[in-house]
């Protein structure tokens, strides 16, 4: 696995560069980011370009023997380019223009930017895409941050009417599809038809269904025009996008498809404060990160690029965006880093390699502090450095369990939520979690994936079944364990025919007939723990396998199938898994508080994220260390050969 940082040679005196590439190369860094957010000084004038610098930018790094990831500009349009079309901006929900004066303040469907971003792109490509030194591309930057996914302009509407006309071919097909003749909302014609919002009360759920699949269709044909641009013009070289944590606006899949190397921004103690976490993990998690924010990321943006896959900013110390900003443990760092190893990074990029003292990221730590000294995460690099020396090329080995995430489950359940604790990214965390506190390695794959060869398969919820997805179910003979909300809506967001799960029926015989979701802090007792936020009644000849106290079903089996009719607490999520585990001849190793575990085919790793040492002697036996001690230290990595 390579180390890289990324870097900005234009927010720097150019006399500093050769230094900078100089104490990258002796860090242990190989690969370095560049050009992402240089639109204005690549083009200060339209057409006008300025080369020189960057084409200096780009021998001096080369001269060091670093490899360069370049970054197309597009995600910071410069201020005559928004003058010039002032109707590029994206609208909000609201109806506000997102202006000039950050970042990301394009609209993905204006026609006009769309070309802008092409010849960009083109001109880059022209100039760079068979230089020796570029290694690869990056397209844009982050796609959907800070919101700005959905637009609401004149120009995401105008293509959101074509969209559908696609789609359903005559506007009475879209009217019976959509329910319309609720609330006297009948189209006589595509053109009638608004984005669902500035509505007077709830938009229709299929509306705003039908709203997100186009708009995560603009992110990928966006994404997919520079792709085309840079293979033609840079052949041989991979091409990524960055994508972020937690966030579900856009079909990762779908843009991943038309990617070599799928990358993610891990920053997990920003992460942490930000989402969902309670006070206690907050409190015990603070300098650490939850222990399974970045390995859950590392496992899903894995299945979003044909198994090839990195890390593009990892957080190097207290960053500047997140309620509360700590700074990471001792080690922590470096412990990131050899875990995304595990995971089967081919590279891991740290944001950035100095702490700018100007703009909004001024509070953002790098490798460097802004006076050039070296900041703790240095430090750790080099540590990371030498322990992927040490131990050598890893190999991702094969995972006993299949988790399926889909992000058009995430936007049914945001559009509908019934309760406002019912978060799909949490439950699907949740499951996450529970099997890696059994030691288990996870791949999280796309409904679309093939499922043969696993030993376990978990669907938390996929309110929508794909087309032939209950076939691929039914051909396994391996545990199989389906959450709530399953099957209970049709691809046009109406309740099926029978009533939920739907075409699920076909694998287990029961009938959701009634659902409620339950206020913060209701707890009802079921099997060896509870269920909480979301129950279904059941209606069905099968004998509940667990049972809530009140006597209604919780889980149903049939044969290797099973249906979890709630959503449970971590202790029936254990236990249920345990169950499987037990079912597919999976081995287990429980993990204490803290601990986590990965293998690859040559190496098993285990991971301290507690705040206190932890014996792992029952782990590895009588394995030979070649990483770490046996009494692990917090933010402490061990390995051993398998």
């Amino acid at each position: 696995m390579k180390l890289g940082c990324c870097y900005y040679p234009e927010h720097w005196p150019e006399e500093m560069w050769a230094e900078d590439a100089r104490r990258m190369a002796e860090m242990g860094l190989s690969l370095v980011r560049i050009g992402e957010f240089a639109w204005s000084r690549i083009e200060q004038e339209p057409g006008r370009f300025d080369w020189d610098w960057l084409d200096r930018a780009v021998e001096v790094l080369a001269n060091a023997g670093l490899k360069i990831i370049m970054g197309t500009p597009t995600a910071t349009p410069p201020k005559w380019l928004v003058d010039q079309m002032p109707d590029m901006v994206a609208i909000d929900e609201q109806g506000c223009p997102r202006g000039f004066g950050s970042r990301r303040h394009y609209c993905f469907s204006h026609e006009g930017y769309r070309a802008e971003a092409a010849r960009i792109t083109n001109a880059m490509a022209e100039r760079y895409g068979k230089h020796p030194a570029i290694a690869m591309w990056q397209t844009d930057n982050e796609f959907g941050c800070h919101d700005t996914v959905l637009s609401f302009s004149k120009s995401a509407a105008a293509r959101f009417r074509k969209w559908l006309a696609a789609r359903y071919g005559d506007v009475s097909a879209l009217n019976t599809a959509w329910g319309n003749v609720f609330w006297s909302m009948e189209y006589r014609d595509f053109d009638e038809i608004d984005p669902p919002n500035l509505t007077v009360t709830e938009a229709n759920p299929a509306h705003w269904l039908d709203y997100r699949r186009f708009a995560s269709d603009e992110v990928a044909s966006f994404n997919a025009a520079q792709v085309a641009i840079l293979r033609e013009h840079s052949p041989d070289r991979d091409i990524t996008h960055n994508f972020m944590g937690f966030f579900t606006e856009f079909d990762h899949y779908d843009v991943g498809r038309d990617l070599d190397v799928a990358t993610w921004d891990s920053y997990p103690l920003g992460f942490l404060e930000q989402f969902w976490f309670s006070t206690q993990e907050k409190a015990e998690y603070l300098r650490q990160g939850h222990p399974d924010i970045a390995a859950f990321h590392h496992d899903l943006y894995r299945g979003c690029s044909n198994g090839r896959w990195g890390v593009m900013e990892q957080q190097p110390g207290p960053v500047n965006w997140a309620r509360f900003n700590p700074a990471p443990l001792p080690g922590m760092v470096a412990l990131w880093t050899l875990e995304a190893m595990a995971h089967g990074a081919e590279f891991v990029s740290y944001f950035r390699w100095r702490q700018a003292p100007f703009a909004q990221e001024q509070m953002h730590a790098g490798l460097l502090r802004p006076d050039s000294i070296d900041a703790s995460g240095a430090d750790d690099a080099r540590t990371a450095a030498d322990a992927i020396e040490r131990l050598g090329s890893q190999e991702t080995a094969g995972a006993p369990v299949a988790l399926v995430f889909s992000y058009e489950a995430a936007w049914v359940c945001g559009i509908q939520p019934q309760g406002q604790s019912f978060r799909y990214l949490e439950l699907i965390y949740e499951w996450y979690s529970a099997a890696r506190r059994l030691g288990l390695d996870i791949d999280i794959v796309s409904p679309d994936a093939d499922l043969g060869g696993y030993a376990m398969v978990l669907v938390p919820t996929l309110p929508i079944t794909p087309a032939g997805f209950v076939a691929k179910l039914k051909a396994l003979d391996c545990p199989v364990l389906i959450g709530p909300r399953s099957g209970s809506k049709t691809k046009s967001f109406c309740i099926p025919d029978g009533l939920a799960p739907g075409e699920l029926r076909k694998l287990i015989d029961l009938t959701v007939t009634r659902v409620e979701s339950l206020r913060d802090g209701i707890n009802e007792k079921a099997g060896s723990g509870a269920i909480e936020r979301w129950r279904e009644d059941i209606a069905s000849i099968l004998i509940p396998e667990i049972e809530a106290d009140d006597g209604s079903g919780v889980v149903f089996k049939s044969e290797n199938i099973r249906y979890l009719a709630a959503w449970p607490d971590r202790e029936l999520l254990k236990g249920l898994l345990e169950r499987m585990a037990k079912d597919g001849r999976v081995e287990m190793s429980p993990l204490p508080k803290g601990l986590r575990l990965r293998r690859t085919v040559s190496h098993v790793f285990v991971f301290n994220y507690s705040q206190a040492p932890i014996d792992i002697s029952s782990f590895c036996g009588s394995k030979e260390l070649v990483l770490g001690s046996i009494n692990l230290p917090p933010a402490g990595v061990a390995a051993w050969r398998r």
